[in-house]
């Protein structure tokens, strides 16, 4: 797997965050942060500059507004193309969100937009910047915590990136599945301190993704405090991202969640 590193625009792409992010993230951080009070720990963990994988339990879809809110660095994630393209105010309101948390958009579909995918997730880290995947593959629906897929592992192994695991606590209270309002509850975000896989091998050693992925797993455990599952999340891979990897390690369950 290899980034066309060719492209003009490969590095931007990635790195290009609109007015939208930064207004966002400079009056909604605050205002989210005085309604919320969230309990931050291990701010300190996550490095100023450089690859880096924010590794995060996940909850409840608010999780991907609670990370970018609370993360002392601007994060990314992958979403899908329709976010950023629908008309009308609908269209204006998905899209202005989309790109408030940091998101990155990336084409639907098989072939060469599955690739897309990966390449842009790979794309955002090895220009430096900060990207948050939810190594369980999905939401966990009964709290408990999954078993990780391996997805996470390969992207960090390619770059180079280091992993921060984070641990969220009491989300699924904010949004429940089926709510359509947040509401105001208790929430806890803990960053852990970084981890460095390269020295479990190569990306291309499946024994070295799945250690690598399992280590990243326990610190997730140690943060958040949830029950452990002891097997995957059956359900199937969300996103671009996750049905890109399957194809590329299609052995392993390696999915690697969007904002769903």
């Amino acid at each position: 797997m290899t980034v066309d590193d060719s492209r003009p625009d490969a590095a931007p792409r990635a790195a290009r965050r609109g007015p939208v992010y930064w207004i966002a993230s400079g009056i909604l951080g605050p205002l989210a942060r005085a309604i919320y009070r969230p309990v931050i720990t291990g701010a300190e963990h996550v490095p100023k500059d450089g690859p880096l994988i924010l590794a995060s339990n996940h909850l409840s879809f608010i999780d991907s507004v609670v990370i970018p809110l609370t993360s002392p660095r601007p994060v990314q994630f992958i979403a899908k193309s329709h976010y950023f393209t629908g008309t009308g105010f609908k269209g204006w309101v998905s899209r202005t969100f989309f790109e408030a948390i940091g998101a990155v958009s990336v084409e639907r579909g098989a072939g060469a937009a599955a690739q897309e995918a990966l390449d842009q997730s790979k794309r955002i880290l090895v220009a430096g910047n900060a990207l948050a995947l939810y190594p369980e593959g999905t939401r966990s629906l009964d709290g408990r915590l999954y078993k990780g897929r391996t997805g996470i592992a390969w992207l960090a192994l390619e770059t180079g990136a280091k992993v921060v695991p984070v641990g969220l606590v009491g989300t699924q209270h904010i949004q429940p599945v089926g709510a359509k309002l947040p509401r105001v509850k208790p929430v806890e975000v803990h960053f852990g301190e970084p981890i460095d896989v390269s020295g479990f091998g190569p990306s291309s050693s499946g024994r070295a993704r799945r250690q690598a992925t399992d280590e990243i797993m326990a610190a997730i455990h140690a943060l958040s405090g949830q029950e452990l599952a002891g097997r995957y999340n059956e359900a199937p891979p969300s996103g671009t991202v996750a049905k890109a990897v399957d194809r590329v390690l299609p052995r392993e369950r390696t999915g690697v969640a969007e904002p769903e």
